[in-house]
């Protein structure tokens, strides 16, 4: 990890000093409670000052439009309190100066405004990026008494700086006496190079892999933890169809006591009679309490009950084997994800709206396209774009390609008369982006597109088809 150190913010605030020399503050927003974007102009020009002070990444850089895209920033509906209150006394008002209190790493925004008197007063907005003790205050200049703190700190987390509103601000204790250096300082990344870009292209980048691994670590546990429970839940079915099937005893002894209702006799505790399926004699245990025949009905009854358990645990089987299969999918999709584009896909896919997470991107449901010996190749990444490829960009003539009895991408060929070395090259694709990338052999099946068929209501990405062909790769 590189480190935002005290050298480096001197270096920042020496390249940027002449633009926040009589710059006004135009917009203030607060994404999270970690971070904020100042819109900063002067001169004919706007730049979006940004702030973060999370403990793994705290920083301050001026933001250009890449980076602030990478970082995702999601303003909310609603303001939170601390950026209600910069609003309030910040927004439209002239910055006078800002300074670096020396050797600190502490950015200070001295403020020129009005309060609701019209009287003039001077405000400062004291950056402090400290690791864990980063924060935002705004202080009342003239009096030094804190207007508001992004994160308050009281008595039980600090016994010597307690921050919050009303209370004095000071500076942190244990002063240093020199200009810090890190051994990885951002300051000696790139000395050709604006500080400013090497700040924001280094941070931005941190935090979007930062949010990439999380939100895939997320969608990978929902996922699996599905997974899980429907395996089991396979298992236990699978275990009681494996019983009923035995149900079929049943209808067998009624029917052997039916043929010999006349040669025995009514409430027995067992009779018997001549099997012949099995060409022997068998003992069938009854209920004493009760006549032949109506001991012959209840094993109709039993007949028919475990008949009608075996059909409503196979469709259910059914069901849950095509679930399984959905999402081996969806996690197969997750691992081969190269961004948050493609995760995005895959949240909107299977979590409702409550549960997805708050960085919302928008989601790309572009497959990935290829050129092979002149012809357009598109391999799906998701069940979306796995759905978008049959759906949207396929014709009838088109091939189709997808690894055998194993997750993986959707690959069409946009191409009508195909030489054998082509479609292998297909179906080495379709290989490359399965769960079976990895085996020595993996069969690939390939079919036209006008023989695939998606069933009513069934899950996104999944289809039948006809008429296929097998490869080896």
């Amino acid at each position: 990890m590189i480190n935002f150190d005290s050298y480096t913010l001197k270096l920042w605030l020496a390249e940027n000093k002449d633009f926040f020399s009589g710059a006004r503050i135009q917009k203030i927003q607060q994404p999270t409670r970690r971070d904020l974007v100042l819109s900063v102009r002067n001169k004919g020009v706007t730049k979006k000052l940004y702030i973060n002070i999370n403990p793994q990444y705290f920083h301050i850089c001026f933001m250009d439009k890449e980076n602030e895209y990478k970082r995702l920033i999601e303003i909310p509906q609603k303001p939170p309190m601390f950026c209600m209150l910069l609003r309030k006394y910040l927004e439209n008002a002239l910055i006078a100066e800002v300074k670096q209190p020396e050797y600190e790493r502490i950015f200070e925004l001295y403020i020129e405004t009005y309060n609701e008197l019209s009287e003039k007063i001077y405000l400062c907005l004291a950056v402090e990026l400290m690791g864990k003790y980063s924060n935002v205050i705004l202080y009342n200049y003239d009096t030094n008494i804190i207007l508001g703190c992004a994160h308050n700190v009281g008595a039980e987390k600090s016994r010597e700086r307690e921050m919050a509103g009303g209370l004095p601000y000071v500076y942190p204790l244990g002063r240093p006496d020199d200009w810090y250096v890190a051994e990885n300082s951002l300051a000696s990344v790139n000395p050709l190079q604006s500080i400013n870009n090497v700040i924001d292209k280094y941070y931005a980048e941190c935090i979007y892999k930062d949010k990439f691994n999380r939100l895939k670590e997320q969608l990978k546990q929902i996922i699996s933890s599905k997974l899980k429970k429907d395996k089991n839940s396979l298992k236990k079915m699978q275990y009681r169809l494996e019983k009923e099937i035995n149900s079929d005893k049943y209808r067998l002894w009624g029917d052997l006591i039916m043929a010999n209702l006349y040669n025995l006799s009514d409430y027995s505790k067992s009779v018997t009679v001549y099997d012949y399926e099995s060409n022997e004699n068998i003992q069938i245990n009854l209920d004493e309490t009760k006549k032949l025949k109506e001991n012959a009905n209840n094993f109709y009854k039993l007949y028919n009950k475990g008949k009608n358990t075996i059909a409503k645990l196979t469709e259910l089987t059914s069901e849950l084997q095509l679930q399984i299969k959905y999402y081996e999918q969806i996690i197969y999709s997750i691992e081969i994800a190269s961004s948050i584009f493609d995760l995005s896909a895959i949240e909107d896919e299977v979590l409702p709206a409550e549960k997805k997470s708050k960085e919302k991107v928008k989601a790309s449901f572009e497959p990935m396209e290829l050129n092979i010996d002149g012809y357009k190749v598109f391999v799906g990444k998701n069940n979306r774009q796995n759905d978008y490829i049959v759906s949207k960009l396929s014709k009838d003539d088109d091939y189709w390609f997808h690894t055998k009895d194993c997750a993986g991408s959707h690959v069409l060929l946009k191409c009508e008369k195909p030489a054998d070395e082509l479609i292998f090259k297909c179906a080495t694709l379709a290989k490359q982006y399965s769960k079976g990338s990895g085996s020595s052999k993996v069969g690939v099946i390939y079919t036209r597109r006008k023989y695939l068929r998606k069933p009513p209501a069934a899950n996104l990405g999944y289809v039948t088809y006809k008429n296929e062909q097998e490869i080896i790769v």
